[in-house]
């Protein structure tokens, strides 16, 4: 009851953020724009080879922490610099503050960090009697606002010019126009006699090289050259993840950084700064430079074999630029001080279960972070197994629990499926849509219609269906995951057709059921592997070529999340890999391996559109198969606006935040409508409830297909 308690006060919160028009318009700006940018910026640069260097790069960097600590220590002592190792946050606030005490300085201007932001630093310097002011357009903002950062790169993102403007009003005893440029000769004017009179600088930093001693900052403000260079005693605070060994490791980060973060090339300033005697302030006074290595965490996550990776990230927040709950809410909702899907983790390790118990729920699994992250990591891989551990440590809420419990035992599961072809009939209609919903229980989801159990389930059909092929030119044997076999029977059955006049063999298991992805996103990991076990076993006797399934959030599950949960057991992994090696989503299959081609299909010039399910473009890496085939089908296909950003099911998510789904999903119906399609087509049964769902509610005559059920109804029939 509690954790439902906690959830209902948590979309409240959300729910404030979806009514800031100001935020959602600017965030959605920023996305689309940030694309193109970043595209733009890695135009000419292998992405990917690039991004594997720096995972390879810091993965190195592991094994020899220790090492490479001791050797940053002695390089830089030797240069002049005082060395401190913290603990935790406590300990490296205390030891800035006592910094600040020996050296008698009362006033310290601040350069940006997200490390000082974690260890709350300023809260600490405050109460002992400094005055602390951030230098940082950004920062500075937020600071008299008593905020935190809503982004990594951009703290102050989620605030309108007009805002500022009230604010610098109050800040300045005048009235100040919203005009950016006027507005930030302002703050200019206001900071420039803080860097003159500050006693102490203090900054972040993103590289710590070993071999030199050196570290490196990276800015689009000169603010951190002023306060690495006016003040006397310039303290520089760094997590020991930033360790590299050399410059050219480095340089190989700041190749991908900007570009990944702003789509810039390179930002305005790089400083590198190599002992006190390089840094000598104005006039001959002695420079006195300290570095505060934290750890906070991190040396527990350095020694996790699936966490380790986390040491990768570079900070340049893009997981936030693409995530579409981010999107919606910004960083305030979704993170605690580290934003966006590493914000999630983060949280998790640096400040504790309680506070990222709910966050970690915000992630939809559209797999946009791991897409776009810098150093490769598999952000909601480890965003899921946060949950898990937390719901290991904190106990687990009962609707987990059950379904956990429902999805293990299959004929259970069946036969509450078949039960609810017999419950729904009192709010059935005959269009395939419950008439009206229970709304005592799903007041919150009536954006859009929801579908009806199917009288009779997929297979169940199977045995009318099921024939022998001469001369079978592949034998395949077919997934059908729960929705499709109990909600829409018809996509797999067109499946089939088309299939089978194409000499294709087919088998359907009966002992196979959903594939597991609703209880591995609610943090069920036994539940997940146990019915992991179930499918594999169901087709291990299957003499087939291939597995297809219809659902790419099925197919990708399969293929990257089975290996994971089975590898424990060495005996079950080599059936598990064998199981895994012949999973395929639908349009791959019939584009790369069937061939299919516009001869075989009789098209009827229809406009027609495409929604990509998150887990097909990225999951799968699957982008052209589906769109080739509807063109060679004879339709007149349209290019939608962000096709391949989610359209907000998620499956638990829209049930746990349908508010945020809505949104999604009207985003995604708008641009659909803007191109003319009569028909929509995707290649997942659950983008299809929620498309189909949504346009129902909307009255729209746009007609929701699966790529099968198209491609079926198009073909052409042997003479």
């Amino acid at each position: 009851m509690q954790d439902a308690k906690n959830l209902k006060e948590y979309r409240k919160e959300m729910q404030e953020s979806l009514d800031n028009e100001f935020l959602r318009k600017s965030l959605d700006t920023f996305a689309v724009a940030y694309r193109a940018s970043r595209a733009k910026a890695f135009a000419e640069i292998d992405v990917h080879g690039l991004i594997a260097e720096v995972a390879a790069a810091k993965d190195s960097v592991l094994p020899k922490l220790d090492e490479l600590y001791d050797q940053f220590r002695k390089n830089a002592e030797a240069a002049g610099v005082q060395v401190h190792f913290a603990r935790d946050a406590e300990e490296a606030n205390a030891i800035i503050a006592e910094i600040a005490k020996a050296t008698g300085s009362k006033k310290i201007v601040k350069s940006k960090s997200m490390t000082a932001e974690e260890t709350l630093l300023n809260h600490t310097l405050e109460d002992h009697g400094l005055e602390v002011t951030e230098t940082d357009l950004g920062e500075w903002i937020i600071q008299l606002r008593h905020e935190g950062p809503s982004h990594m790169v951009m703290p102050a993102i989620h605030l309108s010019r007009y805002q500022v403007g009230d604010l610098f009003s109050d800040v300045t005893g005048a009235k100040q126009e919203p005009d950016i440029e006027k507005l930030v000769k302002v703050a200019r004017r206001e900071l420039r006699s803080k860097f003159v009179e500050a006693d102490m600088g203090i900054t972040g930093a993103n590289f710590a090289i070993a071999d030199t001693g050196t570290i490196g900052l990276v800015t689009n403000e000169g603010n951190a050259r002023l306060v690495t260079t006016l003040p006397r005693v310039h303290v520089a605070l760094l997590g020991i993840d930033k360790l590299v060994p050399s410059l050219t490791d480095a340089l190989r980060i700041l190749k991908v950084l900007p570009r990944n973060a702003t789509g810039q090339q390179i930002t305005s300033y790089v400083t590198w700064i190599t002992g006190a005697n390089e840094c000598a302030a104005a006039g001959n006074r002695k420079k006195e430079i300290h570095f505060v290595v934290l750890d906070n965490g991190r040396l527990e996550m350095a020694r996790d074999p699936l966490f380790s990776q986390v040491f990768r990230c570079v900070r340049c927040g893009a997981c936030a630029n693409v995530c579409p709950v981010y999107r919606l809410v910004g960083g305030h909702k979704m993170g605690h001080i580290y934003i966006g899907a590493i914000g999630l983790i983060l949280t998790y390790f640096f400040h504790g279960p309680e506070k990222a118990k709910n966050l970690i729920q915000n992630c939809i699994n559209c797999e946009a972070c791991k897409d776009i992250c810098a150093g490769g990591i598999d952000l909601p891989r480890l965003i899921k197994q946060v949950h898990v551990r937390i719901q290991d440590e904190k106990g687990h809420p009962l609707p987990s629990l059950l379904l956990g419990q429902i999805l293990k035992n299959r004929k259970l599961f069946h036969t509450l499926l078949r039960t609810a072809k017999w419950a729904q009939r009192p709010v059935s209609g005959e269009d395939g849509f419950m008439r009206h919903l229970p709304m005592m229980f799903f007041k919150e989801h009536d954006f859009k219609a929801l579908p009806t159990v199917a009288e009779k389930p997929f297979r169940d059909r199977w045995q009318e269906l099921a024939r022998p092929i001469d001369n079978p030119r592949l034998r395949v044997g077919l997934f059908s995951g729960c929705v499709q076999d109990f909600v829409y029977p018809e996509q797999m059955e067109a499946a089939f057709h088309l299939f089978a006049e194409h000499r294709v063999a087919m088998s359907f298991p009966m002992a196979q059921s959903c594939c597991g992805l609703p209880v591995q996103m609610m943090g069920e990991a036994k539940a997940s592997r146990d019915v992991a076990v179930q499918n594999v076993r169901a087709f291990e006797k299957e003499n087939v070529d291939y597995i297809v399934t219809l659902c790419a959030s099925c197919a990708s599950h399969l293929k990257h999340n089975y290996p994971v949960l089975l590898g424990d057991d060495q005996k079950m992994l080599e059936k598990t890999k064998s199981f895994t090696a012949k999973v395929i989503d639908f349009s791959s299959f019939a584009h790369d391996v069937l061939g299919l081609k516009a001869e075989d299909f009789s098209g009827d010039g229809k406009p027609a559109t495409f929604h990509s399910p998150c887990h097909l473009c990225r999951g799968l890496g699957v982008h052209e198969a589906p769109r080739a085939l509807l063109r060679d089908a004879g339709l007149d296909y349209r290019e939608a606006d962000e096709s391949e950003v989610c359209c907000g099911f998620g499956g638990t998510f829209s049930a746990k935040f349908p508010e945020l789904s809505a949104e999604m999903l009207r985003k995604k119906l708008d641009h659909v409508e803007v191109t003319g399609a009569e028909i929509l087509l995707t290649d997942c049964p659950g983008c299809v409830m929620q498309l189909r769902g949504g346009l129902k509610k909307r009255g729209s005559q746009i007609v929701v297909q699966h790529t099968a059920e198209a491609l079926a109804a198009r073909r052409r029939k042997p003479e």
